[in-house]
Formats: structure tokens, C-alpha cells, sequence
């Protein structure tokens, strides 16, 4: 049985950013979660339904969407059996599908402190190419991000996906000195990748970790976040007592801890302005204007104390749902610019960033 039982309603509100980025249909997911009534371990649970449809793909052969489904089975984190099991299923389907694909490597890495479990592409010894670090946040596993790696390629970057610390495969505990981690996967990669020259497209929750990395690593040129805390989430009682259940519990369970007390936990992790200061490199952040799970302050103290910033604003909640395509393609193209990457396909994301805009503003 499931150990701990999320709300409903919750999950099927924020499963529905991480849907639409995995490129599923919003008629396709809505129908599977019309047919979810609980979150234990029966039938109609959130686990059993989203592993059946898993289950369906991967019968008809449709390895990587079977993958992905098996991962919204596990959402927001493993709390009991079915959720387990659907983890494991979603990693070894992942793995039937990626051995298929040309360059998509498995990498484990056993730091002192755990072992970090990624998936990589471009790594050489003779060719060492600048490098890009995705990771997603709290809720979300390394293999949602598996198409990032093929973008990476195509713009000369090597790459490497991998997980916050205690999520997934990533059995780092997670911690103020989480953000360590990244210096410690470019000391294991310097031989197989120009780490000297590493971006980090980190989402939410990896964007305070990647930028509190930079501010320590001269080998982080840039940063690309979406939604990221920065300090006031961390320290903001007033707002943290309206924070989603689903958020808290999350953390709760990374962190160690009960959801009650979990921010007393973390309030040390908020980035101070003198961190904040010491980043000389490109920033690019993608905020939500109804964001309810990241403060609209941590825009402000961007703004004030980060030199090179690049801030773009949704009319949307948290992740920006209703703008998937939209965030997507501007993360790809701040990570273009960065890297100062070939004309010609940042001519094309641009161009095709333009036209999502003008459709957006017609209401096509």
C-alpha cells in the first residue's frame, strides 16, 4: 500500500505541466485522469491507471511514450509499491528504448556521498565539446529529458541528464551543500568534455542549485532556469503556508523530514545577494506572473543583483503549462545564445518562437 496518500486534486493539477512537456495530447492524459477516483493502490489510483496506459504503449511498441508514462505513474515520488514498480518499469523500458538510439549513453558516478545515475551524449576523449547539464526538478525524473540530449548534439554541445539529489536513481542526499554536486560531476567528465565551457539548463528547483554552483565554478558559463526558487521561498513563513501540500510533501520527503517541519529545515538555503553578485555569467530565468508555488519576489532580487539577466514572464501558474511549446523553445535558444551557437538554427528558433507568440496573441 501507498505509504503516504497525496491530494487528488493536486496531482491532477500539476501532473498537467509535466504531461504537456512530455508531449502528450491534452484529450490523452485528461482521459486518464478522468478515469483516476484515489490515490491508493487499486484500481482507478493514480499509479494503477497511469502504468496501465504505460503498459498499452509499450505493447504496441512505443517504447519512449510508454516511458514517459510509467514516470507520471511514479509522480510525484515513489511512496509505495505501485509507484515503485512503475519507476522501475519506466527505467527499464527507457533502457530498451535508448539502445536503439545512436549516442545516448548510460554514466554512473559514485561520489563519496552516493551514486549519481545519468544519461549522456557526445562524451569523448578526442573530441572534447563544450558541455550542457539538464536537469529537472523535484518531482520529475532524468529520463523525461531524454530529447534534450539530441538538441544538444545538433548544437555541438556534449551533454549529461541527470537528477536532484534523493530523486530518481540520484541517491545524493539533498542538502545546502547540494549544489556541490555539479563540480563533481565536471571533475569526473574533464577528461571526456570541454568542461571549462559547461551551460546548465536546470528547471525549477535544480535552477537554485545550478546557479549557487556558478557563483562557487568559474566553469559554469550560463544558466537557464524556469520558475526557480531564490531566497524568498526559502525564508517567506507567510508564503509557505500557502505553498501546494504536493510541493511540501515533496520536499519533505527529499530533505529527510516531516512536511511540518521541513521548511525550518531548508530556511539556510535561500541564495544571499553576495552569491548572487558573484555571477558574471549569462542568466536566463522564465518566470510565471500566477506563480503560486515561487515567489513573484525572487524576479525582484534577480533583477537587483544579477548584472547579465534575461527575464521572461508567462501570464500562467507554476511551469507555465498553457506555454510548453513556447518555454521550450525559448530554453534552447537562450542556451544558443550563451554558447554563441551557428546562426542558422538560432535564426530558426527565433523565427519559430516568433510565430508561437503571434499565434498565442490571436488566440490560434
Amino acid at each position: 500500500m501507498t505509504e503516504t496518500t497525496n491530494d487528488l486534486a493536486e496531482l491532477k493539477q500539476y501532473v498537467e505541466v509535466h504531461a504537456r512537456g512530455q508531449r502528450m495530447a491534452p484529450e490523452h492524459y485528461r482521459a486518464i485522469l478522468e478515469r483516476i477516483d484515489s490515490d491508493d493502490d487499486g484500481p482507478g489510483s493514480w499509479a494503477v491507471e497511469w502504468t496501465r496506459a504505460g503498459e498499452r504503449l509499450e505493447g504496441a511498441g512505443d517504447l519512449l511514450g510508454a516511458s514517459r508514462h510509467y514516470a507520471m505513474a511514479r509522480f510525484p515520488f515513489v511512496n509505495g509499491e505501485a509507484r515503485r514498480a512503475a519507476h522501475e518499469r519506466g527505467l527499464a523500458v527507457f533502457d530498451r528504448w535508448r539502445a536503439n538510439v545512436p549516442g545516448i549513453e548510460r554514466l554512473d558516478l559514485e561520489l563519496p556521498d552516493g551514486t549519481v545515475r545519468c544519461w549522456t551524449s557526445g562524451l569523448s576523449t578526442t573530441d572534447r565539446k563544450p558541455l550542457l547539464i539538464v536537469s529537472g526538478g523535484i518531482v520529475t525524473v532524468k529520463e523525461q529529458w531524454a530529447a534534450v540530449l539530441a538538441r544538444g548534439a545538433r548544437l555541438g554541445l556534449a551533454g549529461v541528464v541527470i537528477e536532484l539529489p534523493g530523486v530518481g536513481e540520484n541517491t545524493l542526499p539533498y542538502s545546502a551543500q547540494s549544489s556541490t554536486l555539479l563540480s563533481a560531476i565536471l571533475d569526473e567528465l574533464a577528461d571526456r568534455a570541454d568542461v571549462g565551457t559547461t551551460y546548465a539548463l536546470a528547471m525549477s528547483f535544480s535552477g537554485h542549485l545550478a546557479l549557487r554552483a556558478a557563483a562557487a565554478d568559474q566553469r559554469i558559463k550560463g544558466v537557464v532556469t524556469t520558475c526557480a526558487p531564490i531566497s524568498a521561498f526559502f525564508t517567506d513563513t507567510a508564503w509557505q503556508a500557502q505553498v501546494p501540500r504536493i510541493t511540501t510533501d515533496t520536499l519533505a520527503h527529499l530533505v529527510g523530514t516531516k512536511p511540518s517541519q521541513v521548511y525550518d529545515e531548508i530556511r539556510d538555503w535561500a541564495l544571499p545577494a553576495e552569491t548572487l553578485e558573484n555571477l558574471t555569467i549569462p542568466v536566463a530565468y522564465a518566470a510565471s506572473l500566477r506563480d503560486e508555488i515561487i515567489p513573484q519576489d525572487e524576479v525582484r532580487l534577480l533583477r537587483e543583483h544579477v548584472g547579465k539577466l534575461d527575464v521572461v514572464a508567462y501570464d500562467d501558474v507554476h511551469g507555465s503549462p498553457a506555454h510548453t511549446g513556447e518555454v521550450g523553445l525559448w530554453t534552447i535558444l537562450s542556451i544558443l545564445k550563451m554558447a554563441g551557437g551557428r546562426q542558422v538554427p538560432r535564426a530558426l528558433l527565433t523565427a519559430s518562437l516568433t510565430a508561437q507568440k503571434a499565434r498565442r496573441r490571436i488566440g490560434l
